[in-house]
């Protein structure tokens, strides 16, 4: 096996994508519970917030009953199918030892996250707060100086080119940058880390992407299947520590 290039932390973060996607209903408590039974120490998901104010876990946003589809946003929480938990729920089942990345697809559900997670007793240095435009990230790191801000986006996208937006990210106090597995290579990994950027990588869903995102020194990596991706962990660094 190749060399690993070095990652900024001592320990990656392998997180399964909507819970155990691979393996169970995706974004339900079940999911959660049995990917970190399967070995993971990160959970990732995405938030929306109610019409009366809760904030829950899904990734469309969109409630289907019959032929008809509501907006979550116009949905109260008693309103929402029952295996869609909310952020204090999903804490209450699956406790806090784990890192948590959080895609906010409802910019309004930002603050409640963070405020659940806080009154959960999370710990919020391992609260990983992801959206796909830039401005959003700086107005996020400006409110919550705490949590960890990842601004996730797809190499083609970096018009300035990924040194430029290594270098506005490291100015902007933003913590790591997140693109698609075939985005990366080590090059770019090791370029991110000159900046103290970490890199993530997300859609890693087979043996071979797995092995080389970890080899070349991603600090993150997403995927549905967490056996393949504990595997694949256990053979290039070791077991996954859970702390």
């Amino acid at each position: 096996m190749q060399q690993r290039l070095p990652s900024l932390v001592d320990e990656p973060l392998a997180f399964a994508h909507r819970g155990a996607r691979a393996h169970a209903r995706e974004n339900t408590i079940e999911a959660f519970q049995l990917a970190l039974k399967l070995g993971a120490n990160g959970l990732e998901s995405d938030v929306w917030m109610t019409s009366d104010g809760e904030v829950v876990l899904d990734h469309d946003g969109v409630v289907r009953s019959r032929a008809r589809k509501r907006l979550i946003s116009d949905v109260t929480r008693q309103g929402l199918p029952s295996h869609i938990p909310t952020v204090g729920e999903f804490f209450d089942s699956c406790g806090t030892n784990f890192s948590f990345s959080v895609d906010i697809k409802d910019e309004r559900a930002t603050d409640g996250l963070v405020s659940v997670a806080k009154e959960c007793a999370f710990d919020l240095s391992r609260l990983f707060v992801c959206h796909w435009k830039s401005a959003e990230c700086f107005a996020i790191r400006d409110r919550h100086h705490d949590v960890k801000v990842v601004d996730s986006t797809r190499l083609q996208r970096l018009k300035d080119g990924p040194e430029m937006r290594a270098a506005l990210l490291a100015n902007k106090g933003i913590d790591v940058l997140n693109m698609h597995i075939s985005d990366w290579n080590g090059g770019l990994v090791t370029m991110m880390h000159r900046f103290n950027v970490q890199a993530f990588g997300w859609d890693a869903q087979f043996p071979t992407a797995l092995s080389k995102g970890l080899l070349m020194g991603l600090d993150g990596i997403y995927s549905d299947h967490v056996d393949r991706l504990v595997e694949s962990y256990d053979q290039v660094i070791g077991h996954v520590p859970r702390l």
